[in-house]
């Protein structure tokens, strides 16, 4: 390892790949060289990917335009996630990235609307939801205002593939060097195993001092060269293939992503401008591929745009991100399924963590051993929320359902489960990504029911509540009449070219 790193080397591009180059040309590019290789003759799945709102942080920090960066990806609006059949078939809820209600006190609205749920309540938790409301009208609109009830949070659907040749642009413009190439080889220091250069398959040597293994699913720097484990998730997780397809669009695009459950996993369907991302994900111990590719095509609106594809993986991550001078971002270093779309999110945490602890000398293993630590807090807990929404159901209807009802859970999420069903409380650890919301309506959505709520919620008599939550909904109403619709919206701010 060099006393200095003066050259960032990325291998593989794609989403990952170029998202890792904006960002470190954007904050280190004054200080080090980056250089990506990646092959055109290597494709990727870019089927549509579906974010959660700190894609939003991203893009502002680099400066991207945000009308622009719709327009050339064909984006929409993602306010919320709408889960078909998971509680039981035929019923659905939304896990939405608003903020149902107000601060009323000192403890969370949702422990105010179970009082008065207590108390015969009629509306639904979602009722007071600013998000859920403008899915249902398929509206939206930008909203600028300070007041929390007007808060509506949102995200992106878009085409991946476009928004890396997006980045692409963008990286390039600012500094970044491109090589085209396939990687034959890795060079290694014979003394202490450190990665020196990747070899390509025309003879070229790419050198560098850090190396960022974006290389996906193989893994070829930390895996194939390092020899970093893997976590298998598996047995929590059963989930190991997907079947991808575009479709046409049917109807203008929804605000909200839509995830069905299925006989032995579950199908997505993502929105963009030009057409539906669609993909089936299921147990390959349950389900055949041909009975798995079935039922993607049973339940496609519209026409096939392409042929299906086959995807196959295993949910878990490395036992070390960070490892000798080599860091896996993206697909290399986890995989978690599509279930909450926090696939390019972990990008995104990936390198932020990584400005931390940057080694622009060499660096000490204590600083390599807290980033670890940092990611595996990262995976793990979205590990564990993904786990809820399988394992809490009253599905016994299929094998795979009954497995999952009843198979061993970890015990951070056991404790999670157990805390709010006695009382309605959820408590958020080290800042963890999904907040004490995104847990209630998942685990409310999928049956869960707490045994009493916080005490501080009887600071307000039964009437004064009624009155309270009354007027909440009659603002958030009357806030999404006067939005455009969602279509409307993409049409006047961010339409993409049809040429």
């Amino acid at each position: 390892m060099p006393d200095a790193i003066k050259k960032v080397v990325i291998a593989g591009g794609g989403t990952a790949g170029w998202m890792t180059a904006a960002l470190l040309n954007k904050v280190l590019g004054n200080s080090v060289t980056i250089e990506l290789v990646e092959s055109e003759q290597i494709g990727i799945v870019g089927v549509g990917e579906a974010t959660i709102p700190p894609i939003q942080t991203f893009n502002r920090f680099l400066g991207i335009d945000e009308k622009a960066f719709l327009r050339e990806t064909q984006g929409t609006i993602k306010l919320a996630i709408k889960f078909e059949n998971w509680r039981v078939p035929g019923e659905s809820y939304y896990h939405t990235f608003g903020a149902p209600g107000t601060t009323m006190g000192f403890c969370s609205f949702h422990h105010y609307w179970l009082k008065a749920k207590e108390a015969g309540l009629d509306k639904s938790f979602w009722d007071f939801d600013l998000n859920y409301l403008a899915c249902q009208q398929g509206k939206f609109n930008k909203i600028n205002t300070q007041n929390p009830l007007y808060d509506m949070p949102y995200a992106y659907h878009f085409d991946s593939a476009l928004y890396g040749q997006f980045l692409r642009r963008f990286a390039e413009k600012g500094g970044v060097k491109r090589t085209e190439g396939i990687i034959e080889h890795v060079q290694q220091d014979t003394q202490n195993g450190f990665i020196t250069g990747l070899q390509l398959t025309d003879g070229r040597q790419i050198e560098g001092d850090l190396f960022i293994d974006c290389t996906g699913l193989s893994g070829l720097l930390i895996r194939k060269t390092l020899g970093v484990n893997y976590e298998d998730w598996r047995h929590w997780l059963p989930c190991d293939r997907a079947v991808t397809a575009p479709s046409s669009l049917t109807e203008t695009p929804w605000p909200f992503t839509r995830a069905a459950a299925q006989q032995a996993g579950w199908q997505w369907r993502i929105p963009l401008q030009h057409r539906v991302g669609n993909g089936h994900v299921y147990c390959s111990e349950f389900m055949t591929d041909e009975e798995a590719e079935k039922t993607l095509r049973l339940n496609i609106e519209g026409d096939l745009l392409a042929d299906p594809r086959q995807i196959r993986f295993i949910t878990g991550k490395r036992n070390k991100f960070w490892h000798k001078n080599c860091l896996a971002v993206g697909l290399s270093g986890g995989f978690m399924e599509p279930l909450e779309s926090t696939s390019l999110h972990l990008v995104q945490v990936a390198i932020s963590k990584l400005f931390s602890y940057f080694p622009f000398q060499q660096p000490c293993q204590s600083d390599i051993d807290q980033y670890n630590a940092e990611m595996d807090f990262e995976f793990t807990r979205i590990r564990d929320f993904l786990i809820l929404h399988y394992h809490v159901t009253e599905r016994e209807d299929t094998e795979f359902w009954r497995y999952c009802k009843h198979m061993a859970i970890p015990d951070t999420l056991q404790e999670k489960i157990d805390h709010f069903k006695a009382n309605g409380r959820i408590s958020r650890f080290n800042n963890e990504l999904f907040n004490d919301l995104s847990w209630f309506e998942v685990m409310y959505g999928q049956g869960l029911r707490p045994e009493g709520y916080h005490a501080l919620a009887d600071i307000f008599p039964e009437e004064e509540l009624a009155r309270r939550l009354e007027g909440i909904q009659r603002v958030v109403r009357k806030s999404v009449d006067y939005m455009p619709g969602h279509d409307e919206f993409i049409a006047k701010t961010c339409a993409a070219n049809r040429d």
